[in-house]
């Protein structure tokens, strides 16, 4: 394929899903330097890659609400096949992604092997189950006979001046100084099995803050409002909340000033690492089997060691066994120790000190 040619990248899963692909696109331009290079994702993410400068064009498709079915899918395809693409990489194993590509008749498509619609793909590599996400994203690559770099890829989230400084604006008019440690915290998550309680939130809001002074910053979207408002009630509002205040533009930025980010297994988990914020990740439900782990060595995971986890590939909407102890059996005091691990180790690293190449994990 020329160099100058027309790539798709299809992405259309939740934040931090689009947020581990953008190794693969650091790879697909560093092997065509002169390609135009566009995204399809879902619509209220686009903001996610605004300003990332391996990318042409950010497309947008609404697969579940009202311009999906089968009618949004056959207009989607018609507008992918009104863009010319010359080749296309999907990261998804759904029947639908590849009957979309099929039809938008782009010439050569690329997807896994164990997709529903390996049919419609003309090269396939295997999708390897035991590695990390980003990883098996990169092994597309193969495909196409692009051998990535040996070394670790990094994420990557831009935040521009603009953002910066709006995000500067919304901290004056929230109280908050600045001029202290922040820390961050996010509570949420989409699904219910992977977020950590909200007495233990509010326990360790405290202990931080009797620890540390400074600042703990609570960050969270529309749906998280209420849990967000029961951990200020619990800590005796030891906290500021940005729920409705931030939006995804100003995410990464507000996230980036924070000193360490606490967090579920959630999409703002990968948004701190692309903004090399030392991140603690409380895995409850999920395992960092799963591929999913902070990709990145200034992490940690914290975790409680239990044989019916996972109970699901993405955590569940309840626990099958009913005791929730994969969220109920993890401490203030273990995510404190995380925190402190990732305190110690900026100052390990500030003195020279070396990291390993993986998040430590934790298992309490």
């Amino acid at each position: 394929m020329a160099e100058s040619e027309k790539i798709l990248l299809v992405q259309t899963s939740f934040l931090g899903d689009l947020i581990l692909t953008t190794p693969l696109l650091a790879e697909i331009r560093r092997r065509f330097p002169r390609a135009l290079i566009s995204v399809l994702c879902r619509r209220e993410l686009r903001d996610v890659l605004a300003g990332d400068p391996e990318i042409h064009e950010v497309m947008t498709y609404d697969k579940r609400g009202p311009r999906g079915g089968w009618t949004g899918l056959w207009r989607m395809a018609q507008e992918l096949r009104a863009r010319g693409f010359d080749m296309a990489l999907s990261v998804h194993k759904s029947l639908r992604t590849a009957l979309l590509l099929f039809l938008a008749g782009i010439p050569l498509r690329v997807g896994f092997r164990q997709s529903a619609g390996w049919f419609l793909y003309h090269r396939r590599p295997r999708r390897a189950a035991a590695r990390h996400d980003v990883e098996r994203s990169l092994s597309l690559l193969s495909a196409v006979e692009i051998d990535p770099r040996t070394t670790k890829p990094a994420l990557r989230v831009e935040v521009s001046a603009q953002v910066r400084a709006d995000v500067e604006r919304i901290f004056r008019a929230c109280g908050i100084r600045g001029d202290g440690i922040i820390f961050g915290v996010n509570p949420g998550s989409v699904w219910a099995t992977k977020r950590w309680t909200p007495e233990g939130y509010a326990a360790l809001i405290g202990r931080l803050r009797e620890s540390y002074g400074g600042e703990v910053l609570l960050f969270g979207g529309p749906d998280d409002r209420e849990v967000v408002e029961r951990i200020l009630d619990l800590s005796n509002h030891g906290g500021t909340s940005l729920v409705g205040k931030i939006g995804l533009r100003e995410l990464a930025g507000a996230i980036e000033r924070c000193r360490v980010f606490i967090t579920n297994d959630s999409g703002p988990m990968h948004v701190a690492v692309a903004r090399g914020v030392p991140t603690a990740a409380i895995f409850c439900a999920t395992t960092r089997e799963l591929g999913f782990y902070p990709y990145s060595s200034n992490a940690v995971v914290i975790e409680k060691a239990l044989s019916c986890r996972p109970c699901a590939p993405h955590g569940g909407l309840r626990c099958p066994l009913g005791t929730e102890d994969c969220m109920r059996l993890i401490s203030a005091a273990d995510v404190m120790r995380g925190v402190e691990l990732l305190l110690n180790r900026d100052r390990r690293r500030d003195a020279g000190g070396v990291d390993s190449c993986f998040p430590l994990t934790l298992g309490v």
